[in-house]
Parts: structure tokens; sequence; C-alpha cells
């Protein structure tokens, strides 16, 4: 089970919560695909990417909740994290890279939307158009994956995380989130034994995790 730390950060008013239907069908997506219940082709990538390409241009003024204490608490209280590469996957416009630069050397942003990743220009100096159930980088190369906002994929990140790398699973509006995925089912989902902290921050919540063996 993960273990849960107290919130230091409190969730401030007007919480942008997403259509409930909606928000619902996509977590159930998310669900399955973790699980393996739910295959991801090249359609369905090539779909997403469409998506996202479109609403890149007006993503940080009208999709973006501007909020990073999630990923601030994640960093602060998530224990030591490795030296080396960080892979920022679904890094969309680069608002969280200039964050994760501050604790590791290097970051990587993995998106699959080039126009997203055209918008990052000003934050993430190091940025991969790639699929996430493919990454561009050799087993065990990764000293973190932070996933923020994102589908897991379960075998390539574990795939690519060094024996003592850590996965960052954030959440911006925690249960409320379209792609919600609790830590346990994270946990699950990951081949290999992991243990795993988590905590409540601002609207969201994040969990960190590592592999045991």
């Amino acid at each position: 089970m993960p273990a849960p730390l107290p919130r230091i950060w409190p969730s401030p008013d007007n919480k942008p919560i997403p259509p409930k239907e909606t928000a619902e069908v996509f977590r159930a997506f998310a669900r399955d695909l973790a699980a393996g219940r739910r295959s991801w082709d090249g359609d369905t990538a090539r779909f997403i990417a469409a998506q996202f390409d479109e609403l890149a241009e007006g993503w940080d003024a009208t999709r973006a909740t501007g909020r990073d204490e999630p990923l601030r608490d994640a960093l602060d209280r998530g224990g030591l994290f490795p030296r080396g590469v960080c892979l920022e996957l679904g890094s969309g416009t680069g608002l969280f890279t200039p964050l994760l630069r501050s604790v590791f050397p290097q970051v990587i942003s993995v998106d699959l939307s080039e126009q997203m990743l055209r918008q990052a220009g000003g934050r993430s100096p190091a940025r991969v158009r790639a699929d996430a159930t493919a990454l561009p980088l050799a087993d065990g190369q990764a000293c973190a994956v932070a996933a923020i906002d994102m589908l897991l994929f379960p075998a390539e990140t574990a795939r690519v995380l060094a024996p003592e790398g850590v996965l960052l699973w954030i959440n911006q509006l925690g249960e409320d989130g379209p792609l919600f995925l609790p830590t346990e089912d994270v946990v699950a989902a990951l081949p290999g034994h992991w243990q795993a902290i988590e905590a409540n921050a601002g609207w969201g919540s994040w969990a960190v995790l590592r592999r045991t063996r």
C-alpha cells in the first residue's frame, strides 16, 4: 500500500472541475489502458496528437490550471532523487519543465504533439516528439520519469527507468482529473515490485514510486 503523507499545501477555491461524464470516460480509458485491458495503436496515437496540435496555441491561456503545487510538493517531500536524465512524458507546452530542471540536471520533454512541443520552445531546451509506448532511450537510462496528467504505459516506463530510478505520478486535479489513476493502480500495473509515497497538494495529488526489486 502507498504510504500517505499529510497535506501541507491547501486546496484553493474555484477548482476547475471537468464535465463529469466526459471525465469518467477518460478515466475508464486510463484505467483499462494501464491494466492492459485496452490496447494503444497508431490510429489512437495519431488521433490524440491531432487533438493536442489543435489545442496547443491557446493551451496556456485556456486549458492549463497554472498550478504546480502537486509537483512542487513531490519534489520537496518525495525523498532523495538520483542524478541523471529525467523524461517528462506528455510535457505539453513545458509549463512544468523549469521546475523539473531545478532538480534534475537534464530534462527531456516528450510529447506526441509537435505543436505542443513548439509552444514549449522557451521553456524546454530538449524536446522530442515520441510515443510513450516507444521512448527514445535505452533500457535503464532514465533516473526519473515525470508523468503529469499522463496516461500510464507501465512496461515502457519500467524499461527506461534505472534500477534506482523514480516515477513521479502527478494529477493536477486529483480524483477530478480526466486521467486520474490511483497510486495503488499504478503500483499494480507496473512490472516488478514497487513502493510509493503519496500526498494531496493544492487541487491535485502526487505519488513518487521506486522499484524495490
